[in-house]
């Protein structure tokens, strides 16, 4: 099977396995999802969901939270680990909103990659989940579970696998495969563990039909 096939195959399977696809952070809002994303940087969404209601009981906009120093944010996001460097991007970031774009998120990709603490996975993620434009969010899972499937080959750089699954995945899919992959790394794929035997992948995996052929 080539790789467009196999990817078309697993967008379709996921599809039917999980039909909701979302993002697994909370957010209301656009500059709330650039928090958020920051904060989840070897961090849990379940742990940035509980702090995230805290910041913005304190700083409820964009105004606010730029106004803050960034000591007194990380007194509040310090539980999600890198507590000095997440709340300095933070700040940096929503004094950047609040001065240059009137306290709106920016709706280009390079305008988003220009900001404090924004990379690839954070710009891919506002561009799809906020605006509705093709995207691919190569995080741990995306990455992880491309490589056993078989949509790329011994790729781990975030950016090269992006690139690759550009090749393969029909743009208007990317963004919702990527939640899909998150949902099925935690629920079946699991990091050093994947349960290969009740897998909805395992006939098209190649990391699946190597261990129940084994």
């Amino acid at each position: 099977m080539r790789k467009k096939e196999r990817a078309l195959e697993v967008i379709r399977r996921l599809k039917e396995e999980y039909p909701d696809a979302h993002c697994t952070l909370a957010y209301e809002d656009a500059w709330q999802l650039l928090v958020s994303v920051r904060l989840a940087a070897q961090c849990t969404d379940a742990r940035v969901d509980q702090i995230t209601p805290v910041l913005y009981k304190k700083y409820p906009d964009v105004a606010a939270l730029a106004a803050a120093e960034p000591e007194e944010i990380e007194e509040i996001v310090r539980p999600c680990g890198l507590g000095r460097s997440k709340a300095r991007d933070i700040s940096k970031c929503m004094r950047i909103l609040h001065e240059q774009y009137n306290d709106r998120v920016p709706e280009t990709f390079e305008e988003l990659l220009a900001l404090p603490g924004v990379g690839r996975k954070s710009a891919n993620l506002v561009m799809g989940d906020v605006f509705g434009k093709p995207a691919i969010v190569t995080d741990t899972h995306c990455i992880r579970l491309c490589n056993l499937i078989g949509l790329v080959d011994q790729i781990k750089e975030p950016a090269k696998v992006e690139r690759e699954l550009w090749k393969i995945i029909p743009p208007e899919e990317g963004n919702d495969l990527c939640h899909r992959f998150v949902l099925h790394g935690r629920a079946v794929c699991v990091a050093r563990r994947p349960q290969c035997g009740r897998c909805c992948l395992a006939e098209v995996c190649k990391h699946a039909a190597d261990v129940l052929t084994a």
